[in-house]
């Protein structure tokens, strides 16, 4: 990818223009950061408290019986929003769906195992583990291949 920026006194707010021959997911993870510049925050409820959530802590978020979950090491905490809004606000986190039913957090991600179905058993650094489904094997093996992002303290 060629990146091009013109810093110049004749511009007078920031323009972006991107010149390609298809969509892909790269360009829409480049549009989620760009507008992610006013990220929302996270909010989990846990022990009848209202807890501010750091993506940068979350291995993953699942839904179970109607319920958002964030998982964090061995805690569960609650999430009042829906998947695919949680979705949104994580993805410049690098974040990725596993399933139906779960946003996986790729700078935590330890190892993978795959399992008999041709789902891949993801296991993360806390100990914790979370399965990708099929349809979305390839995407997740595509980012990780583009190097994704290492996190703060410089593991993967």
């Amino acid at each position: 990818m060629k990146i091009n920026i013109d810093i110049n006194d004749e511009h007078t707010e920031p323009s972006i223009t991107i010149q390609t021959n298809e969509w892909t997911e790269e360009l829409e993870e480049i549009i989620t950061i760009i507008r992610g510049k006013h990220r929302k925050r996270l909010f989990g409820i846990e022990s009848d408290q209202t807890v501010l959530l750091d993506p940068n802590d979350i291995d993953f978020v699942y839904s179970e019986k109607r319920k958002v979950f964030a998982c964090i090491g061995s805690r569960n905490v609650e999430i009042k929003m829906k998947l695919y809004e949680i979705e949104v606000i994580l993805a410049p986190y690098n974040f990725m769906r596993f399933s139906k039913s779960v946003i996986g957090n790729l700078n935590h991600i330890d190892c993978f195992e795959l399992s008999f179905n041709g789902n891949l058993c993801v296991y993360f650094h806390s100990g914790c583990k979370e399965y990708i489904s099929r349809k979305y094997v390839v995407p997740i093996k595509n980012r990780l291949d583009m190097g994704g992002e290492p996190d703060d303290n410089g593991s993967n």
